[in-house]
C-alpha cells in the first residue's frame, strides 16, 4: 500500500493535523493526481471554522488544485498520465435535478465540492471526477493554482454583474479574487475603484500597482458613481455601503459562499432598480471560459508559497488579512 502526507481537519474550529494515509487510488470514471501546487482559499477558512458546517470529517481541504495526473479509472478517455489539470471546487453533479437540466448545475441539490464534501489537495495525492478536472497548458503550477477559485469565482462574479458592460467597477475586499479580476476589468476598459479595511494601506497600494484608478476604505465614497461593485469580504456591513455608492439600475454581487448578517438598511438604498445577488459556486463553462481567456490578459497572480505541512500558518496568514495575493501550499 502507498502510502501519502495529508493535512486534515478531525474536528471543526481545530488546527489541521499532518497525518500519513493511505494514496487514494481512481474509480471508474477518476484520475488520480499529483499534487503539484494547492491554493489557499477564502472558503477553507470557512469549512475549517466551521461556519460550512457539513463537511466530510476527518477531511483534505483545498479547491485550487494544480496537478500532474498519475493513474486513470476505467472510462476516462480524454486525461492519460502526464497531463497537467486543475481541480476546482465543484466535484460532482448528479445530471437529473431541475438545476442540472436547467444547465445551472452550480445549483445542483446532490452536488459534492473539492475539499469540503470530497478530501482536496492539502496533499501530496488526489482523486477527482474527471469530467471536472481542467486541462491546464500553465508551467508554473504555483501561480496557476489561485486562478482555480479566486480567478473563477472572480469572473462569475464579473459576469453576473454585467461583464465589460459596466465602465466603473467597484471592488469590496482586496484579496486573491480581487487581484486577479482587476487586471481583466483594466484590460477590458474598466475603472476599477478598490475598497479595503481602513488603513489597510498595502492593499491599497497593491490595487493602484495592478491598474485601479481609486483606492480606499470601504466607508469611503469614490468620486463618482458606481455602476457595479463586486463583494469579496465576507462582511455583511459592506452590502448596504456598496448600494449607496451604485447609480440607478446598477448592481451589488457577494462572490462569497458566507458573510456575516446584512444589516437592516433603508429602501431608498435599493431603489430605482438597483440589484442585490450572490454567486453560488460555479459551473464547468465559467473554467473553460475563464481558462482560456487569462492567458491573452494575460492575469498574472501575486503568490506566498508555504510547505504542506504549514497549511495552519498559510491559513492564519489569509484570516489575519497578512497576505497581499494568495497563498499556495506546495507539497
Amino acid at each position: 500500500m502507498s502510502l501519502m502526507r495529508a493535512m486534515r481537519l478531525h474536528a471543526l474550529g481545530q488546527p489541521l493535523q499532518l497525518d500519513v494515509v493511505p494514496r487514494p487510488e481512481p474509480q471508474a470514471g477518476q484520475v488520480q493526481y499529483r499534487v503539484l501546487a494547492c491554493g489557499v482559499c477564502r472558503t477553507d477558512l470557512h469549512v475549517v471554522d466551521g461556519e460550512l458546517s457539513s463537511p466530510s470529517l476527518p477531511l483534505v481541504p483545498g479547491h485550487e488544485i494544480v496537478g500532474e495526473v498519475t493513474a486513470v479509472g476505467q472510462g476516462v478517455g480524454d486525461l492519460t498520465p502526464g497531463m497537467r489539470i486543475g481541480v476546482p471546487w465543484l466535484g460532482w453533479t448528479c445530471g437529473e435535478c431541475d438545476a442540472c437540466l436547467a444547465d445551472r448545475e452550480n445549483l445542483c441539490e446532490r452536488a459534492r465540492f473539492t475539499g469540503y464534501t470530497l478530501d482536496g489537495g492539502y496533499a501530496e495525492y488526489g482523486v477527482a471526477d474527471a469530467r471536472y478536472c481542467f486541462p491546464l497548458m500553465a508551467e508554473d503550477a504555483q501561480a496557476a493554482a489561485p486562478l482555480l477559485c479566486a480567478g473563477l469565482i472572480g469572473y462569475r462574479t464579473w459576469r453576473l454583474a454585467g461583464g465589460e458592460e459596466n465602465r466603473r467597477l467597484g471592488i469590496y475586499g482586496f484579496g486573491a479574487a480581487a487581484h486577479i479580476l482587476v487586471q481583466l476589468a483594466v484590460a477590458r476598459g474598466q475603472r476599477v475603484y478598490a475598497f479595503t479595511r481602513p488603513g489597510d494601506d498595502a492593499a491599497q497600494a497593491f490595487a493602484l500597482r495592478l491598474g485601479a484608478v481609486w483606492a480606499g476604505s470601504s466607508d469611503q465614497s469614490p468620486p463618482e458613481p458606481l455602476d457595479a461593485a463586486l463583494l469579496f469580504a465576507p462582511v455583511g456591513e459592506l452590502v448596504p455601503l456598496a448600494l449607496a455608492q451604485v447609480r440607478p439600475g446598477g448592481a451589488v454581487v457577494s462572490g462569497g459562499i458566507h458573510m456575516s448578517d446584512i444589516p437592516a438598511f433603508p429602501y431608498r438604498l435599493l431603489w430605482q432598480e438597483r440589484s442585490v445577488k450572490s454567486v453560488a459556486n460555479l459551473t464547468r463553462q465559467d473554467g473553460e471560459e475563464f481558462l482560456a481567456l487569462a492567458p491573452t490578459v494575460p492575469i498574472l497572480t501575486e503568490t506566498r508559497a508555504y510547505p504542506l505541512e504549514q497549511a495552519n500558518q498559510a491559513l492564519a496568514d489569509l484570516r489575519e488579512g497578512a497576505l497581499t495575493g494568495a497563498a499556495v501550499l506546495i507539497p
